[in-house]
C-alpha cells in the first residue's frame, strides 16, 4: 500500500442487484422517452444547444462555469456560445471583474427558449403521470433520499 493517501486505491463496494435493476430502470425511463427528441424538433437546435440554453436562461455565467455545468471542455463551450450567439439566443459581455472572462447571458429570444425547453422536459411520461398520488409521493421520497449522496 502506497503512503500518498491520493495513490490509495478504493475498492468498489458491492453493489445490490436491486439498486442496479432500479438505477437501470430510471436511465431507461429518463434517457429513452422522446423527450430529448420532441425538444430539438421543437427548437429547432441539437440537443447540446438545447442544454446550454437552459442553463444560460437560468443564470449568467462565465464560459468556464458553462463548460464545467455542461460536462464539456471550453473549446465546445465556445463553439456552443458562437452558435447561440448567430440564432440571437445569447451575448457575450465583459466580466465585472475579472477583464480576461466573459460572461455569456441569454437574450430574451434565449431566455424564452430555454423556458420553452424546461416546459418539455419537466412533463413527465404519461405512465409516470398515471401513477397513484400516493406511489408518485413514495417515488419523490425515495429519490430525493437517494439524491442526497450525490450531492456530498
Amino acid at each position: 500500500m502506497s503512503a500518498n493517501p491520493r495513490e490509495t486505491k478504493v475498492e468498489p463496494q458491492p453493489v445490490p442487484a436491486a439498486a442496479s435493476e432500479a438505477w437501470s430502470m430510471m436511465l431507461d425511463l429518463v434517457l429513452a422517452h422522446e423527450r430529448r427528441r420532441r425538444v430539438t424538433e421543437e427548437l429547432g437546435m441539437s440537443f447540446g444547444l438545447v442544454r446550454a440554453i437552459r442553463r444560460l436562461a437560468r443564470q449568467p455565467m462565465s464560459m468556464g462555469e458553462l463548460a464545467e455545468a455542461l460536462g464539456i471542455e471550453r473549446p465546445n463551450a465556445t463553439v456552443l456560445v458562437d452558435d447561440l450567439e448567430s440564432r440571437g439566443l445569447a451575448r457575450r459581455r465583459p466580466h465585472p471583474s475579472d477583464r480576461r472572462a466573459r460572461i455569456v447571458e441569454a437574450t430574451a429570444k434565449g431566455t424564452r427558449q430555454g423556458r420553452r425547453a424546461e416546459a418539455i422536459l419537466a412533463t413527465p411520461p404519461p405512465a409516470l403521470s398515471a401513477l397513484d398520488p400516493e406511489d408518485l409521493e413514495t417515488l419523490r421520497r425515495i429519490l430525493t433520499e437517494a439524491s442526497k449522496g450525490e450531492a456530498a
